[in-house]
C-alpha cells in the first residue's frame, strides 16, 4: 500500500474518543490534518463538538492521552458556557425575537402552530407525541425562515434592481448567509429566532453581493442604501448571535445521558 495510504487511511481508527474528567464522560471527535504539527484541541461553537486535530504521524495512543491530560480544560469551557435549549416540551425559544414556549399538544390533530393567549404569552404548539416535537419544531422554523428570508431578499433586490434565482435556508455553522455568482442566496434557518431587522440586514448584505462579490466600501455604501439598521443589527448580532446555535441543541455527557453545550472556541496545544 502507498505510503499516503498509510498515512490518511486508517479505517479502523475510532472517529471518537472518551474523555473521563471529574466522573464526566466527554466525546471528543478526531480528525487528521496533513499540514497538522501537533495534537491540537478546539470547540465548535454551532456543532458544540469538541475536536481533536492529530499529525500525519499521530498515534493514537498518544491522542488519546493528550485529550485525557486536557480534560479539566475541556470540561471548565464547556461548562462555563450558556445551557441548550432543545426543541422539547416546555422549552422556550425566541420566533422572530420574540419569546416563545414549546407546547406539545399530544392529542390534537395538525403539526405546529402559533398561539396567543389572552395574557399575550405566545406558545408554538406541537401535535402528536412527544418524540415528534424536536423534528417538528425544527422543521417549521426552517420553513418560517425560507419564507421570511425569501420576501426580505426578493425585496432587497428589487430596491436594487438585481435579480435573485433561488433562496435556500441550512444550518449553516461558520457564516450566516452566502452567495454564488449564479443568484442563488443561501441562510442559516436559525436567523428566524432573530428580530427581524437583523434578518432584513442579512438579506440586504448577501443581496448586495450580487453586485459586488466583496466587501469594499462600495459594498458597504451598498448595503447601507437598501438597509437602514445595518449598525444595530451588527450590534445585535456581535452580542447574541453565538446564543443563536444553542437553540435545538440537547446536552449529553456519556455518563448522564446529556449533550454539553459549547459557545465560541477555545484550543490546547502540546509539542510532540
Amino acid at each position: 500500500m502507498p505510503l499516503r495510504a498509510l498515512l490518511y487511511r486508517r479505517p479502523t481508527e475510532p472517529q471518537t474518543i472518551q474523555v473521563v474528567f471529574d466522573k464526566a464522560i466527554y466525546l471528543v471527535r478526531m480528525r487528521r490534518h496533513r499540514q497538522a504539527r501537533r495534537y491540537t484541541l478546539r470547540i465548535q461553537a454551532a456543532t458544540r463538538e469538541v475536536v481533536l486535530t492529530m499529525p500525519p504521524r499521530g498515534s493514537l495512543k498518544e491522542a488519546k492521552e493528550f485529550a485525557q491530560k486536557h480534560g479539566g480544560w475541556i470540561a471548565a469551557r464547556l461548562h462555563r458556557l450558556p445551557e441548550a435549549a432543545p426543541f422539547a416540551h416546555g422549552t422556550t425559544v425566541p420566533l422572530r425575537g420574540q419569546t416563545h414556549r414549546i407546547v406539545n399538544r399530544r392529542g390534537m390533530r395538525g403539526t405546529v402552530w402559533i398561539e396567543i393567549g389572552e395574557n399575550g404569552e405566545r406558545s408554538i404548539c406541537v401535535a402528536g407525541e412527544p418524540e415528534y416535537v424536536d423534528r417538528r419544531v425544527h422543521d417549521f422554523l426552517k420553513r418560517e425562515a425560507k419564507s421570511d428570508l425569501e420576501v426580505a431578499s426578493r425585496r432587497a433586490a428589487e430596491t436594487i434592481g438585481v435579480r435573485i434565482k433561488r433562496v435556500s435556508v441550512r444550518d449553516q455553522s461558520s457564516r450566516w448567509g452566502s452567495c454564488s455568482t449564479t443568484g442563488v442566496l443561501s441562510y442559516s434557518w436559525r436567523l428566524i429566532l432573530a428580530p427581524p431587522f437583523v434578518l432584513d440586514y442579512l438579506a440586504a448584505h448577501e443581496v448586495a453581493h450580487l453586485v459586488e462579490m466583496n466587501h469594499s466600501a462600495r459594498f458597504w455604501r451598498l448595503v447601507d442604501r437598501i438597509c437602514p439598521n445595518v449598525p444595530r443589527a451588527k450590534s445585535w448580532l456581535d452580542v447574541h448571535g453565538t446564543d443563536l446555535h444553542r437553540y435545538g441543541l440537547w446536552q449529553s455527557s456519556a455518563n448522564t445521558d446529556r449533550r454539553v453545550p459549547v459557545n465560541g472556541r477555545a484550543r490546547a496545544r502540546a509539542r510532540r
